[in-house]
Parts: C-alpha cells; sequence; structure tokens
C-alpha cells in the first residue's frame, strides 16, 4: 500500500498507537497484577518481539493485547513499550505474560548482571526520553 501499511497496521516507531486508555489498569488484567513481591514479575528492561503466531492472531486479540503485538514487531523494552501505548508497567507486564503463554510473543528476560550495569540503565532512560509525549514532542526536549 502507498502509505507503508500493509496489513492495516502502522509500522512500529516513535509514535504513540492512540490516545490514552480511558479504561481502568485493573480491568484490562482483569484484577491480575504483576508478582513483584515474589521477584517474578518481568523486568522493565525485559526485551519483547512478536511472533508470526501472534502476527496471524492479530485480528482475534483484545484492544490491548491487540496494540501490544503489533507495536512488537521490532523488538523492544516493556518499558519502552508501555510508554509508547500509554499503558500502566504492570498492565504491559502481565499481557505479555499472557502472550507469551499463548505463543504470540517472545519475551527475553536480561541477565542480571547486565541489569545493574550503568550503561545499560542509561541507555534504557535515553530510550524513554526519545519517545514523544501527546504533542509529538520528547521528553528530553521540555
Amino acid at each position: 500500500m502507498a502509505d507503508g501499511m500493509a496489513d492495516g497496521i502502522p509500522p512500529p516507531g516513535p509514535d504513540p498507537v492512540g490516545p490514552v486508555p480511558a479504561v481502568r489498569p485493573y480491568l484490562v488484567t482483569a484484577g491480575r497484577v504483576a508478582d513483584a513481591a515474589s521477584g517474578r514479575a518481568l523486568p522493565v528492561e525485559t526485551q519483547v518481539v512478536s511472533t508470526a503466531g501472534g502476527l496471524d492472531a492479530l485480528g482475534r486479540l483484545s484492544f490491548e493485547q491487540h496494540d501490544i503485538v503489533a507495536a512488537c514487531r521490532l523488538p523492544q523494552s516493556l518499558a519502552e513499550l508501555a510508554a509508547r501505548l500509554r499503558l500502566h508497567l504492570n498492565v504491559v507486564r502481565v499481557l505479555a505474560e499472557d502472550l507469551r503463554e499463548a505463543g504470540q510473543l517472545a519475551v527475553y528476560v536480561p541477565d542480571a548482571e547486565a541489569t545493574h550495569d550503568a550503561s545499560v540503565l542509561r541507555r534504557v532512560i535515553d530510550g524513554l526520553r526519545a519517545i514523544p509525549d501527546s504533542r509529538g514532542v520528547p521528553s528530553d526536549t521540555d
């Protein structure tokens, strides 16, 4: 197609998927929360990418699941994904786990040693700052 959208879904990029959702986070996850107390919650720097099965299932997914799989055509961290989709980080964690269990998302948890490396954390912070806000302005230019 002329607009670069082969399947009607815009390619991943710096633009947020849409307006800020008005649905409460606990409704999106049916009251489930990421298990941070036990240390089993996915770290914010966890990389996620859509699988072929996930892309094939786009038409059958809920709104938020659809947005996650569509946005993950290229690998990105949970933090970047939450910011880009304007979803609460714990909502993204719960839905990413659901999508991984269904085979629709590949999840790559980084090595624990890498998460304590200041240069890795700096790159994550820089990536988050580069994501535009609702006005289309990167947060590091405010």
